[in-house]
């Protein structure tokens, strides 16, 4: 298929616009047509060459190369048809898809018509000028503006795909900042919660071991301390999943280890800090990093060791922080509850890589020990989806990139659109300039009488004698005298008739410049 407008069913719309097209580009041959006086063979000439119209009306959409070579077939017959082939070429440059084909085309009838007229019809240098002209003015120039048109509706189809998807891609980041956000709040109940749930079963199960502790108060300690684990796990369940995609977590601002140890102290845990509290002289990162590692062993350690004795250490050196948490083993045992799935320390991995350092977790002495090494000197990098704490996060939907496909296609567009502004207009100059080249030798080959040849010519003197060129010159005008011939001086870039010679039995009886 020749052009890139598929067509879908007729409408309407269409078959008017099919219509109007039609009684415009047959209104010059009908009026030829029907005015007087009628020749015999007019009536179905004039009927052959509507109809010939109407077909190229018809296959247009689909072939307007096609309907282009109809029209210009017509017009060897009926040269109304001339009127019609500026309109087609516009539509086959509008319509068609590539330029090979109609390049061809345009070849083939200049070939051809140059053949047929210098060649077989004997027609002069002017004449086929004019042709000439009328292919590169009312052929060629109306398909380069047809293009030009395409591109131009191409381009901002473009733009409309590529503000299209810059608008699919900055609701995507919207939706991804929604999402995220919703996602850091869930971390911040899993997190916070839990460590908080955790506290209340470890106060549970305190009060639950307590000597003076009435049968049924001890009782109703028990089913709290195991609610508080029940739910610890459903939201362990429901939430926890989201530490593996989302490692970051909010916390309170400015929270440091000393007050989440003291918190945790006085829930119920032994707990001892060794090490002064040097977060503020970290990096954010590193010190949020400590912060998590710290929290993460003791809720661990409340969970799995109650009452077991923890120590957290925190050591500050030139290059890097060492943090450890370790507890001893558990006098009762841990609480009741399923097995730890090990998320939280894989969590806790991934957020040491992430800050430059390494974290190790293991059983010691019966107890279990949490340890990590960070930089000091941190590039200021936050997690994805989380933001330093203390502050909140930059993440904008308005500064997206573009998606790289709808930008190249609107590149291409761009390109495309601005060489075909220059192939349209400097095309049928170029072919303007060669048509002149061309037809320059051409007029002047053999008609040549120069200034000098002129003024040696003498009246009286039988043609046979003057020494005239071989060709003459078209004559200026169709009133020709009888007996007058025309010759060129040469002049560029047409050659026009500059002397007329006019003869009378043979001899020369009268010679004039012709006034240009």
């Amino acid at each position: 298929m020749e052009s890139d407008d598929p067509d879908g069913p007729p409408t309407g719309r269409r078959w008017l616009g099919d219509l109007l097209l039609w009684a415009a580009v047959s209104a010059p041959v009908a009026y030829a047509g029907l005015t007087p006086p009628w020749p015999r063979h007019e009536v179905p000439q004039l009927v052959g060459s509507l109809a010939l119209l109407a077909l190229a009306v018809a296959v247009g959409r689909r072939l307007p190369l096609a309907a282009l070579a109809a029209v210009v077939l017509g017009s060897l017959v009926d040269g109304n048809f001339v009127f019609a082939i500026p309109v087609f070429s516009y539509l086959a440059g509008r319509r068609s898809a590539g330029a090979g084909r109609v390049a061809v085309l345009f070849g083939v009838i200049a070939v051809g018509g140059t053949a047929l007229n210098l060649g077989l019809l004997g027609t002069g240098p002017a004449t086929w000028f004019l042709l000439a002209s009328v292919l590169l003015f009312a052929g060629v120039f109306p398909w380069l503006l047809g293009r030009l048109r395409r591109q131009q509706r191409a381009l901002a189809e473009a733009g409309r795909r590529h503000a299209a998807a810059e608008e699919r891609e900055r609701q995507a980041a919207v939706d991804q900042v929604r999402l995220r956000e919703r996602a850091r709040i869930a971390q911040e109940m899993h997190d916070s919660l839990g460590h908080d749930l955790s506290l209340i079963a470890l106060r549970a199960a305190a009060l639950e071991l307590a000597a003076d502790l009435a049968p049924a108060h001890r009782a109703a300690a028990g089913e709290l301390r195991a609610s508080v684990a029940a739910a610890t796990d459903r939201l362990h369940d429901v939430i926890g999943v989201l530490r593996e995609e989302q490692p970051g977590s909010l916390r309170p601002a400015d929270e440091t280890v000393a007050e989440l140890v003291c918190e945790a102290r006085d829930a119920g845990m032994a707990v001892e800090l060794r090490g002064g509290s040097t977060e503020a002289e970290l990096p954010p990162l590193t010190a949020h990093t400590v912060h998590r590692v710290v929290r993460e062993a003791l809720t661990n350690a409340a969970r799995y060791a109650p009452d077991a004795p923890v120590t957290v250490t925190v050591d500050h050196a030139a290059s890097e922080v060492a943090v450890s948490v370790v507890n001893g083993p558990a006098p009762a045992g841990p609480l009741p509850g399923p097995a730890s799935r090990g998320s939280g320390l894989l969590a806790l991995r991934e957020r040491a890589r992430l800050a430059g350092g390494v974290l190790d977790a293991g059983p010691r002495a019966g107890g279990f020990a949490v340890s990590a090494r960070l930089p000091v000197t941190g590039d200021g990098r936050t997690v994805p989806g989380e933001a330093p704490r203390g502050t909140a996060e930059p993440a904008t939907a308005g500064s997206v990139p573009r998606t790289g496909e709808a930008e190249r296609r609107l590149r291409d567009a761009r390109r495309q659109a601005r060489r075909s502004v220059l192939v349209a207009f400097g095309t049928p100059a170029v072919l303007g300039l060669v048509l002149a080249l061309v037809y320059y030798p051409l007029a002047t080959a053999g008609a040549v009488l120069d200034r000098t040849g002129y003024e040696r010519l003498r009246l009286g003197d039988t043609r046979d004698r003057l020494g005239l060129p071989e060709r003459q010159a078209d004559p200026p005008t169709a009133d020709t005298p009888a007996g007058c011939e025309y010759y060129t001086d040469g002049n560029f870039p047409f050659a026009e008739p500059a002397w007329r010679l006019c003869f009378s039995d043979g001899r020369l009886v009268s010679k004039e410049r012709i006034a240009s």
